[in-house]
């Protein structure tokens, strides 16, 4: 089973990638894990257009890195409420490659109140997709991972249990 952690922040001292990388080593300590890392930065995505974008070469690699993954988690920023467009964008030019996956969110905000913003884009993938979303997820206020700083041990362990819980459906769903 191949898992995809997709970083959809563009800032470069983002927390949300701080938390997928936070994953990630936890992840990697299983050496038999088939794990795949897509940050946004490094791919030159169009904005989805409804037709044009999806030939785009960049595009091409996002739907493939999802057709390729059995599960994908997207480490978010929260902005005003909800994920951010980088999000938005990778869910308009892909999202129909999370068919019957499985999928998970580790979302970073500012503050403590948005943690529910993530459900309108789950609904989504859920009833437009079937994409089976994993009900545990992390969400990391400002104080949780304080600006220039590292991820905290509590945070850490919030990962590592969302961690274990989605590798546990996933590959039960994966057999089944």
């Amino acid at each position: 089973m191949k898992s995809l952690i997709i970083s959809c922040s563009l800032n470069a001292e983002s927390k949300s990638r701080k938390m997928a990388k936070a994953l990630e080593r936890h992840w990697r300590v299983d050496e038999t894990m088939d794990l795949e890392i897509l940050d946004l930065r490094d791919l030159d995505l169009p904005l989805c257009d409804g037709g044009s974008a999806y030939d785009h070469p960049a595009t091409q690699q996002l739907q493939a890195a999802f057709t390729g993954a059995d599960a994908v988690v997207f480490a978010v920023p929260i902005y005003n409420f909800g994920i951010n467009a980088g999000a938005k964008n990778v869910i308009e030019l892909a999202g129909r490659h999370l068919t019957d996956k499985v999928a998970g969110f580790l979302c970073s905000a500012g503050g403590h109140r948005s943690y529910m913003s993530v459900m309108a884009v789950a609904n989504s993938l859920m009833l437009d997709f079937r994409t089976i979303i994993v009900p545990h997820f992390v969400y990391a206020g400002g104080d949780d991972i304080p600006d220039g700083g590292k991820v905290t041990d509590a945070v850490r362990e919030r990962l590592a249990k969302f961690g274990d819980e989605f590798q546990r459906i996933a590959r039960a769903l994966h057999r089944a």
